[in-house]
């Protein structure tokens, strides 16, 4: 969200004399937006031990309330009938669409490299390594040396610069400016697309697609049947109890006593 703020910014800048180079100063300001919002995370926790769950949880109302005050103040669109929005883009700024006429644009190739990249970071390089042990077992991380502090800094600034970076891709890329509606609950739907892809870099994406099915099953469903959209909702926490009682299920034995 904080992502989509500060790309907004570069993006508000340029004109229809910009050039094209415009998109990637765009993309950057994204992911160092969600870089500096994760890095308040890395900090509080560095710190303080604040929990960084919590503490994450928390700060996206923050940059909730950052997002209205732009768009409802001095970002409003004066041209767009007083609604809370900002003006259209221009043409430099958006992201090429790979399907003319569909809203697929560059940004599934990024996010698959991106997957790519990770994988091969997670299992094939040491620091990956020692960010895996150190998720799974701090007591054996801390004995073989492998440095906490380290891999917090490392996982916060890097998923918050994914974030970010996805949050430059949503307002340059279908809705072409910003609006209040772009907190869309995809940082909490990445926590389920998480479980379900097994934290596997590869398995989240076969997740993600899934994940997808749901929201414009939703829509279609909201749209054509008449169902509420919060049905979408449902399904998705249905399917994350799911698979935790599987887990739990599968790693205990139930026993009368």
């Amino acid at each position: 969200m904080i992502g989509a703020v500060a790309a907004t910014w570069v993006a508000l800048q340029a004109d229809e004399d910009t050039g094209r180079w415009i998109m990637g100063a765009v993309l950057l300001a994204g992911m160092a937006g969600g870089m500096a919002w994760a890095a308040i995370v890395a900090f509080l926790r560095d710190r303080f031990n604040a929990n960084e769950i919590l503490v994450s949880l928390m700060l996206v109302y923050v940059a909730i309330q950052v997002l209205y005050y732009f768009v409802f103040g001095p970002w409003k669109d004066p041209m767009g009938y007083n609604f809370p929005q900002t003006k259209n883009f221009e043409p430099g700024v958006l992201v090429p669409r790979l399907i003319e006429g569909a809203r697929m644009n560059l940004g599934v190739v990024l996010a698959l490299v991106g997957a790519f990249v990770m994988w091969l970071y997670m299992y094939r390089t040491r620091s990956g390594f020692a960010l895996q042990v150190g998720g799974l077992a701090p007591a054996a991380a801390r004995y073989a040396g492998f440095s906490s502090r380290r891999a917090l800094w490392t996982v916060l600034l890097v998923s918050g610069g994914a974030a970010g970076l996805a949050g430059a891709l949503e307002v340059a890329g279908p809705i072409e400016q910003l609006t209040p509606h772009i907190p869309a609950g995809y940082g909490f739907a990445a926590i389920i697309v998480a479980f379900v892809g097994r934290l596997h870099p590869l398995g989240i994406v076969l997740a993600s697609i899934l994940m997808s099915m749901f929201y414009i099953g939703g829509e279609l469903a909201q749209s054509r049947l008449g169902l509420p959209k919060s049905l979408t909702d449902v399904f998705q926490g249905l399917l994350l109890f799911a698979l935790l009682a599987c887990d739990i299920l599968i790693h205990h034995r139930l026993r009368k006593s």
